[in-house]
């Protein structure tokens, strides 16, 4: 299958927000609304570091998403590029789209001449993780977090 990425745009909203639920779905969490509006204008304005790149299927058909923040380092000169949420359509799976938007969050990376990408994921989420495995390879850190607000 042909994929395409490219940076997600107002008019990809829609169908941007029937996978953004799949992805809630898939973590069987549930946002509220204000955070998703949220999520989706920081998106498109581009403040605050986000980004967010769609892949599109030949027929131009939305089928997944990366969301990408960018964010300073006290390790590097550089930003660091944080992966924070990759999702596919589950009938689009196995196709190539995961990988090509990994590829385009890397390429994202180097042309802001980050330092660093990375990401993490559910320990349980296995098939994202062999994609992980193979892109980037496992950086040997255990994450820790606290919900506090």
């Amino acid at each position: 299958m042909s994929i395409t990425i490219r940076p997600l745009e107002k008019s990809d909203c829609p169908r941007w927000l029937l996978l953004w639920q799949g992805y809630l779905q898939f973590y069987e969490t549930e946002l509220p609304d204000e955070v998703t509006a949220k999520t989706w204008q920081g998106i498109l304005s581009q403040n605050g570091g986000h980004e967010g790149l769609g892949a599109l299927d030949a027929t131009g058909k939305l089928i997944g998403f990366a969301h990408i923040l960018y964010h300073g380092s006290t390790w590097s000169i550089s930003d660091y590029c944080y992966l924070e949420d990759l999702f596919v359509d589950p009938d689009a799976r196995h196709q190539g789209a995961g990988a090509a938007l990994m590829a385009g969050a890397e390429k994202a990376a180097r042309d802001r001449g980050c330092a660093r990408l990375y990401l993490t994921t559910a320990e349980q989420n296995h098939t994202a993780r062999r994609l992980y495995d193979q892109a980037l390879g496992s950086a040997g850190f255990v994450r820790y977090a606290k919900a506090i607000g």
